[in-house]
């Protein structure tokens, strides 16, 4: 759904998608020096930084595009914290079962809660949106809500690993 949207974006204006000067090194360095409670002041930094540095960047396709380019940043490290997440908790639920437990399967139940935040987030930003009625605002305030929960999401996620690292 993200890369359809991305596209959409893109395909509506002059820049096209070998115009965006998209890097997420602004946002890495954030997440490198803050501490995880703290790491989503992160987001959306890297997409400031490809508005200010694409040729067209502060016009409403250019702040759309750079917005879609760090949520698929966004997009792609929620998935891998959501996989390698799924999986930690399987291998957790097996041990639990082989030991002779039933309670609840934390995979099961992951993926339950990622199932439920999904149209949570899709209709937060459809009510971004709709405060531009029908203006040319709502596509990038569109972007900037799907941005910014879905890093806020992959924060999460990330963080839960860390702790499950520690242990």
């Amino acid at each position: 759904m993200i890369r359809a949207l991305l596209l959409a974006a893109l395909a509506a204006g002059p820049a096209a998608a070998q115009d965006v000067i998209f890097a997420p090194a602004a946002t890495e360095a954030c997440l490198a020096a803050t501490a995880p409670r703290d790491r989503a002041d992160c987001i959306g930094l890297s997409a400031g930084a490809c508005v200010a540095d694409t040729p067209g960047g502060e016009t409403t396709v250019g702040m759309g595009a750079c917005l879609y380019s760090e949520l698929q940043y966004w997009d792609d490290r929620l998935n891998a914290a959501y996989g390698t997440l799924r999986a930690a908790h399987a291998a957790t639920d097996a041990e639990m079962r082989s030991a002779g437990g039933n309670p609840p399967s934390m995979a099961d139940a992951l993926r339950d809660m990622q199932r439920a935040w999904i149209p949570y987030r899709d209709a937060a930003c459809a009510y971004a949106r709709s405060q531009w009625g029908g203006g040319t605002g709502g596509g990038p305030a569109s972007a900037d809500c799907l941005m910014r929960l879905t890093g806020e999401q992959a924060l999460r996620l990330e963080r839960e690993l860390e702790e499950i690292s520690r242990r």
